[in-house]
């Protein structure tokens, strides 16, 4: 974590008794609300930093990585002496998993060290989709196939409408366009059946194709590109 004022001055933006005033004018939005107080401190690698009109990136080298997570690893920076994803991942700078994965699921996992891109990418009101192979553990009927795509009830409210395709009798695809804890899995016990396998392919327009279980690359300039027109970025 590191201050606001900080920041703007690491960022080039003016220096830090500069942007101490510019704070105190209102003049500095985090996460699109005006900060006009001291003391706030804020997480460049996740936090959207707005001044003047313009959002603030820090000095660092835009990192975008795609991540294969095999079982096993928290999707997280930190979890008291259990496997983080960070554990397979070799880079210098400081990077956050976009969304999460649970220990038990695998697949496709974004890195990023832009705020901005984690933002829209996490933030439910920007609709991208997220694909994802399930296996079961009986046979799934067609009758909870077609609840499924329907939307079922968690929480009080129904889950929002899916693309869902049979890919064997235990297997099928699912397309989301939110992303409530643990959703796959607890729309499946809804309609009476139970996850033994869960794999993300696709978040947004990022595929994983071929890359092997638990390796790691850049995102190309081309993806990178394609994702954040997806993102309105």
């Amino acid at each position: 974590m590191m201050r606001l004022q900080k920041f703007l001055a690491q960022a080039g933006v003016c220096s830090r008794r500069r942007a101490e005033a510019y704070i105190r004018a209102g003049k500095v939005m985090v996460n699109g609300r005006v900060v006009d107080e001291m003391g706030v401190r804020i997480d460049p690698a996740i936090d959207v930093v707005e001044a003047f009109g313009r959002v603030i990136t820090s000095a660092e080298p835009e990192i975008n990585i795609m991540l294969n997570k095999p079982a096993g690893y928290i999707s997280s920076c930190r979890h008291g002496g259990r496997k983080i994803v960070l554990d397979l991942v070799t880079v210098k700078h400081r990077i956050y998993p976009v969304g999460r994965l649970d220990r038990d699921s695998t697949g496709l996992l974004l890195l990023t060290n832009n705020g901005r891109l984690h933002y829209r990418m996490t933030h439910p009101s920007f609709d991208h989709e997220k694909e994802y192979l399930v296996e079961t553990k009986v046979v799934i009927q067609d009758t909870a196939l077609e609840a499924l795509a329907k939307g079922v009830n968690l929480d009080g409210r129904p889950t929002r409408p899916a693309r869902v395709r049979r890919k064997g009798d235990c297997r099928f695809a699912i397309v989301l366009k939110e992303g409530r804890n643990r959703q796959v899995r607890r729309m499946v016990e809804a309609v009476g059946n139970e996850v033994c396998g869960l794999h993300r392919v696709r978040m947004a327009t990022l595929r994983l194709k071929n890359l092997p279980s638990g390796q790691w690359r850049y995102l190309s300039e081309a993806e990178t590109t394609e994702l954040k027109r997806s993102l309105g970025l």
